[in-house]
């Protein structure tokens, strides 16, 4: 797929990830450009950093250079955040039958990190989010998405209503998932590409973004009112799959 490319990143802004399985996968990614890496020698012979530049260090130095409590084990690196993908680019692969998740306004790192991780492991076709609305790659965000976020398309887009106005024109049918809603999600799916739309915990989705969906669902739960939104994508693309 297309990148568009961002301009580079001031040293100062750029995220680190952190911990061997996010360090890792960014490592294979080809696309991703990594700067410098922290690590202590038990971390670097575990893995293969290839030419990049190698700063030695002690456990204390890099609990220093993350979140406090942020489990590194041992590494961190500097990254250069992706350039954007192309939504048309996503769109176009017309024989691809798999599902698409939309999110409105799903700030939270972690969220949208379990949420790349599930929509790997259910073979998603792709993540979208809004720009701004949505939160920046990071080191919390790799680390939940165990890396996820280097194989996962992720696509930003300006506007979510037209994207989910492109997405029709492509044949997908929109499922935005409320616990307002009558229908059950295994009634909602049908022949046609599913685009799953899930909102914010507590504010859901907006009224526009309901709006441009072609269906609401539920999911079919008892004796909690609602769960957290990325346990929910992770159902919902289960029941896509099976469906």
């Amino acid at each position: 797929m297309r990148r568009k490319a961002r301009q580079a990143t001031k040293a100062e802004n750029r995220p680190r990830f952190w911990g061997r399985h996010a360090v890792a996968a960014a490592l294979a990614n080809p696309d991703r450009e990594i700067h410098r890496i922290w690590a202590t020698r038990e971390a670097a012979a575990a893995l293969d950093f290839g030419s990049i530049p190698v700063v030695f260090s002690d456990v204390a130095d890099l609990g220093r250079m993350v979140p406090r409590d942020a489990p590194h084990q041992g590494v961190v690196a500097e990254v250069e955040r992706l350039d954007d993908l192309l939504l048309a680019d996503l769109l176009d692969q017309a024989e691809d039958r798999r599902p698409l998740v939309v999110l409105d306004q799903v700030t939270d790192p972690h969220n949208v990190g379990a949420i790349l991780r599930s929509a790997a492991a259910f073979n998603a076709l792709g993540v979208v989010t809004q720009d701004r609305h949505a939160p920046p790659e990071s080191g919390a965000l790799a680390k939940a998405a165990s890396g996820a976020l280097e194989t996962m398309p992720w696509v930003r887009v300006v506007n979510l209503a037209r994207a989910l106005e492109e997405m029709a024109e492509a044949g997908f049918w929109r499922i935005g998932l409320t616990g307002a809603a009558e229908m059950n999600l295994a009634d909602a799916l049908g022949p046609a590409r599913v685009a799953l739309v899930l909102g914010a915990e507590g504010e859901g989705m907006r009224h526009n973004t309901e709006a441009h969906c072609d269906a609401l669902a539920r999911l079919p739960i008892g004796g909690i009112e609602s769960l957290n939104v990325s346990n929910a994508a992770a159902i919902a693309l289960y029941a896509a799959n099976v469906a």
